[in-house]
């Protein structure tokens, strides 16, 4: 990975208008994932999308921490089954077809 893939936690902050306890909170809870370059914490730019669904349900919901563990992990297993509907359905095809 290349370091411009990277925003340092403190820009992230100040963009998002929040606390740096709170990035290392869904750190620690381990909702996020923060990678250490030259002794200073950063965050990859893909993972900027994960963490403003975080923010919203956070902010705009007022849905805690934990809720948020909770329904973050029902999003990825709906994702995942969604993910097997389909593959089942293409194996049915190919056995229809035959």
């Amino acid at each position: 990975m290349k370091e411009q893939d990277f925003i340092s936690t403190k820009t992230i902050c100040l963009n998002y208008n929040i606390e740096i306890s709170l990035i290392d909170t869904l750190y620690e809870m381990r909702l996020i994932n923060i990678e250490i370059i030259e002794q200073k914490p950063y965050i990859h730019q893909d993972e900027i999308g994960h963490l403003e669904k975080i923010i919203r349900l956070r902010n705009e919901l007022n849905v805690n921490l934990e809720g948020i563990d909770v329904i973050l992990n029902m999003l990825e297993k709906e994702r995942q089954l969604k993910q097997e509907v389909i593959s089942l359905r293409n194996k049915l095809k190919l056995y229809e077809n035959n």
